[in-house]
Protein backbone atom coordinates (compact mmCIF):
# COMPACT_ATOMS: atom_id res chain seq x y z
CA UNK A 1 0.00 0.00 0.00
CA UNK A 2 2.83 2.35 0.88
CA UNK A 3 4.49 1.70 -2.47
CA UNK A 4 1.34 2.75 -4.30
CA UNK A 5 1.25 5.99 -2.29
CA UNK A 6 4.87 6.66 -3.19
CA UNK A 7 4.14 6.14 -6.88
CA UNK A 8 1.18 8.52 -6.66
CA UNK A 9 3.24 11.10 -4.74
CA UNK A 10 6.17 11.12 -7.20
CA UNK A 11 4.68 13.66 -9.67
CA UNK A 12 3.74 15.94 -6.77
CA UNK A 13 7.28 15.82 -5.44
CA UNK A 14 8.62 16.70 -8.88
CA UNK A 15 6.16 19.60 -9.13
CA UNK A 16 7.24 20.80 -5.66
CA UNK A 17 10.90 20.69 -6.65
CA UNK A 18 10.25 22.80 -9.73
CA UNK A 19 7.90 25.20 -7.91
CA UNK A 20 10.40 25.82 -5.11
CA UNK A 21 13.18 26.54 -7.59
CA UNK A 22 11.09 28.97 -9.63
CA UNK A 23 9.59 30.71 -6.59
CA UNK A 24 13.01 31.12 -4.96
CA UNK A 25 14.31 32.81 -8.07
CA UNK A 26 11.24 35.04 -8.39
CA UNK A 27 11.44 35.96 -4.72
CA UNK A 28 15.02 37.11 -5.18
CA UNK A 29 14.16 39.20 -8.24
CA UNK A 30 11.06 40.67 -6.58
CA UNK A 31 13.11 41.60 -3.52
CA UNK A 32 15.43 43.69 -5.68
CA UNK A 33 12.53 45.48 -7.35
CA UNK A 34 10.84 46.05 -3.98
CA UNK A 35 14.02 47.64 -2.67
CA UNK A 36 13.96 50.08 -5.59
CA UNK A 37 10.28 50.81 -5.05
CA UNK A 38 10.88 51.36 -1.34
CA UNK A 39 13.47 54.03 -2.01
CA UNK A 40 11.13 55.70 -4.52
CA UNK A 41 8.28 55.75 -1.99
CA UNK A 42 10.53 57.22 0.69
CA UNK A 43 11.68 59.96 -1.70
CA UNK A 44 8.06 60.71 -2.58
CA UNK A 45 7.16 60.84 1.11
CA UNK A 46 9.96 63.33 1.79
CA UNK A 47 8.80 65.46 -1.16
CA UNK A 48 5.23 65.31 0.13
CA UNK A 49 6.40 66.34 3.58
CA UNK A 50 8.14 69.40 2.16
CA UNK A 51 5.03 70.22 0.11
CA UNK A 52 2.83 70.03 3.21
CA UNK A 53 0.84 66.94 2.20
CA UNK A 54 0.68 65.04 5.49
CA UNK A 55 -1.85 62.43 4.36
CA UNK A 56 0.09 61.64 1.19
CA UNK A 57 3.30 61.48 3.17
CA UNK A 58 1.82 58.97 5.62
CA UNK A 59 0.43 56.88 2.74
CA UNK A 60 3.80 56.81 0.99
CA UNK A 61 5.56 55.78 4.20
CA UNK A 62 3.07 52.94 4.70
CA UNK A 63 3.66 51.77 1.12
CA UNK A 64 7.42 52.08 1.66
CA UNK A 65 7.15 49.82 4.71
CA UNK A 66 5.08 47.26 2.80
CA UNK A 67 7.64 46.94 0.02
CA UNK A 68 10.65 47.21 2.33
CA UNK A 69 12.54 44.04 3.31
CA UNK A 70 10.37 43.88 6.46
CA UNK A 71 7.05 43.82 4.58
CA UNK A 72 5.93 41.75 1.63
CA UNK A 73 9.35 40.35 0.65
CA UNK A 74 9.70 38.93 4.16
CA UNK A 75 6.29 37.30 3.85
CA UNK A 76 7.26 35.84 0.47
CA UNK A 77 10.52 34.51 1.90
CA UNK A 78 8.65 32.93 4.79
CA UNK A 79 6.25 31.22 2.39
CA UNK A 80 9.11 29.91 0.23
CA UNK A 81 10.78 28.51 3.36
CA UNK A 82 7.55 26.69 4.29
CA UNK A 83 7.40 25.30 0.76
CA UNK A 84 10.99 24.06 1.18
CA UNK A 85 9.83 22.23 4.32
CA UNK A 86 6.94 20.60 2.49
CA UNK A 87 9.27 19.60 -0.34
CA UNK A 88 11.76 17.96 2.03
CA UNK A 89 8.97 16.21 3.95
CA UNK A 90 7.64 14.78 0.70
CA UNK A 91 11.13 13.73 -0.36
CA UNK A 92 11.65 11.99 3.00
CA UNK A 93 8.37 10.16 2.49
CA UNK A 94 9.55 9.02 -0.92
CA UNK A 95 12.90 7.85 0.48
CA UNK A 96 11.44 5.94 3.44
Amino acid sequence: MRTILKIIAAPFVLALILAVAVLSFLSCIAGAFCWLACTAFVLLAVCGLFAGLKTGCIAMLVLAFLVSPFGLPALGGWLVERLYGVKYAAMDFMAS
